[in-house]
């Protein structure tokens, strides 16, 4: 990592506060979710790390089956807003608590192929021992995190050209190992793009490679 937060909790809101783009939506379009990027500190080999929290999808499911994800889902008539979809869909794929989690930020939505509209939520979790995993079997195959930073790597990176119209873009595949599960991870697509942005945020700078976002995520350069 670039700079070590002493406090990452106030690193964290103030790199957001000073991004432009600060967005909540309180009346959600006909296709609309939110999930949560869910950032906390670690102590690693080389100082302190911010790691993000994901899931692998169960391949069960019907959409995206085996997939990895960021915990989060589609809205509710219930939930207030995107903090609250986020919140509750973290409870209930991963046994995620809210009260462990301070929402920091919420950031322009990505739209799919679909037109669904996907809101990021950025919040940080204190304390990641007190967070007692439970992943709901039915949605959930894995819980893993990894280092922040690396998306804007170019390491254990590849791209993949796609074409949609006229238009050619990149998707973006990251790999990840972890050593105590001897399992490899591929983050890609959409939550890989939701990601790149949130790094960019957090560290301050552009990724290594050339991103070449599709236009119809509506995401600013």
């Amino acid at each position: 990592m670039s700079s070590t937060p002493t406090d990452p909790l106030q690193f964290l809101i103030q790199r957001f506060q000073n991004y432009k783009s600060h967005h909540l939506l309180q009346h959600f379009p006909a296709k609309s979710s939110a999930v949560l990027v869910c950032i906390y500190q670690e102590q690693g080999k080389d100082g302190k790390d911010l790691r993000v929290i994901l899931t692998k999808r169960s391949s069960t499911l019907s959409s995206h089956p085996g997939e990895v994800a960021l915990p989060g889902g589609k809205r509710d008539e219930e939930d207030a807003d995107d903090i609250a979809t986020a919140l509750r869909e973290a409870r209930e794929e991963i046994g995620l608590d809210p009260s462990l989690v301070t929402i920091i930020s919420v950031l322009q939505p990505f739209v799919n192929k679909k037109g669904m509209s996907v809101v990021p939520v950025i919040g940080f979790l204190h304390d990641k021992n007190a967070f007692n995993q439970l992943p709901n079997p039915a949605e959930v195959e894995d819980i893993f995190d990894v280092p922040l930073e690396m998306f804007l790597k170019d390491k254990n990176r590849r791209a993949e050209e796609r074409e949609h119209g006229e238009e050619r873009y990149l998707l973006h595949y990251f790999d990840y190992y972890v050593e105590d599960k001897e399992r490899n991870f591929v983050i890609w697509a959409l939550t890989a793009g939701i990601l790149i942005r949130v790094a960019s945020i957090v560290y301050q700078r552009s990724p290594e490679f050339q991103e070449l976002k599709p236009s119809f995520w509506k995401q600013p350069n």
